[in-house]
């Protein structure tokens, strides 16, 4: 018996289940290298989100993959589902025995260009997540994603919306493609005012002064948690370092302490103040925001380093040598480590050298960035805009 749905159809439109459309493709190659395949994709290629693969491996290298793939045929991840990895090759290859290689069975029905698109609706990423086995690395198989159901449109309708699909894809990837640019460019103005080689007095302008950061600012641990103290007097919200970011503050999610009369001024932040991470993965300690425009009276924990700038140096121009440090590895070289937490002690950052040029020249370098971070601002905004008018699982919901 139809259901309501079938019911309501528009004429022309057909509900199908996904295997009655699409098929694997059982291509294999038992030696690829002697099949004169030069490249392999393994899951690690394919990026959540993005359709492109911009990465591979090389076949010469050993590989024991035997899936063979063509360009515009479909790679779906089926390890792991969640991650959302789906990606159109735009060449030939071998690929992991995690990647399911799709196609369409007859292009007059489906169109072989509006497949991807199908698999990275949520009502597909649901169905193949739901239909998972395994607890560490669950897996869908083939005969569940081939039970997955949809509304198809009439090849001519899908031919126009493929075309806005792929119109919003690129647009979409242009915006990805700048942000990307944005981020080089803004290391790249880190890089040139603090240069590659970590400090060295003598890479600096002569006029420059060369200080270390406890001479520059005052760098101070946070208050050990007291988590027993929740009410009474100087009770404060305080951060933490799951509230720091590098470039900016989460104020959604904070706790409260009690904090001594004696240690308000100690603890209290003000504007302007530099927040580090103190114990974090080698990777992400010492990364930084400055502190603005957060709640009044609020404290800082001792997960938390904070620099507070001398008169002579601006906060923006320190945030921004942090930032350096963290990106060349100079925090993760003088952090000590204990079993999967590096931490920064307030002694190793304060010996660290600091480059403090003139006033003026500081705010050179805090324009640029200024200019950089509001460019990348309007990028995300028009990133979010694209991204409420693509393609989101109208094909599995409400047909294409």
């Amino acid at each position: 018996m139809p259901d309501k749905r079938t019911k309501s159809l528009t004429p022309g439109w057909l509900q199908v289940k996904f295997g009655d459309v699409v098929q694997l493709s059982k291509a294999r190659s038992q030696d690829p290298l002697a099949d004169g395949i030069g490249r392999y994709v393994g899951l690690e290629h394919l990026e959540p989100g993005d359709l492109r693969i911009r990465s591979w491996g090389d076949v010469a290298d050993g590989v024991t993959f035997t899936s063979i793939f063509q360009p515009g045929q479909v790679l779906f991840g089926k390890r792991r589902a969640y991650q959302r990895k789906v990606a159109v090759p735009d060449f030939s290859g071998v690929c992991s025995g995690d990647i399911y290689v799709l196609e369409t069975k007859d292009s007059k029905v489906l169109l072989p260009e509006l497949l991807p698109f199908i698999c990275q609706t949520d009502a597909f990423f649901d169905h193949a997540v739901g239909t998972s086995a395994g607890s560490l690395s669950p897996r869908t198989n083939w005969t569940s994603l081939a039970d997955f159901q949809f509304l198809l449109p009439p090849p001519s309708e899908q031919r126009r919306l493929l075309n806005r699909l792929c119109a919003q894809n690129e647009a979409a990837y242009a915006i990805e493609d700048a942000l990307r640019a944005l981020s080089v460019a803004r290391r790249s103005a880190l890089t040139d005012t603090f240069r590659p080689d970590r400090g060295s007095v003598d890479t600096y302008p002569s006029h420059w002064q060369v200080k270390r950061v406890g001479e520059a600012g005052d760098v101070q641990l946070g208050q050990k948690r007291q988590p027993s103290v929740h009410e009474g007097d100087n009770v404060r919200p305080y951060l933490r370092v799951a509230n720091v970011f590098d470039g900016y503050i989460d104020f959604s999610d904070l706790m409260t302490m009690h904090f001594a009369e004696r240690d308000l001024a100690k603890y209290e932040l003000m504007p302007g103040d530099i927040l580090l991470n103190e114990g974090q993965s080698r990777e992400l300690v010492g990364r930084s925001a400055i502190f603005e425009n957060g709640p009044e009276g609020i404290c800082f924990q001792m997960t938390l380093l904070r620099f507070r700038c001398h008169p002579d140096l601006l906060p923006r121009f320190a945030h921004a040598f942090f930032q350096h440090c963290l990106y060349t590895g100079q925090f993760a070289a003088r952090c000590l480590k204990t079993t999967s937490i590096a931490h920064l002690s307030a002694a190793g950052v304060a010996e660290m050298l600091m480059p403090v040029p003139p006033l003026d020249e500081q705010l050179t370098l805090v324009e640029i960035l200024k200019q950089l971070d509001l460019a990348r601002s309007r990028l995300l905004d028009r990133s979010k805009l694209v991204k409420q008018v693509i393609f989101a699982g109208q094909v599995a919901n409400d047909g294409v």
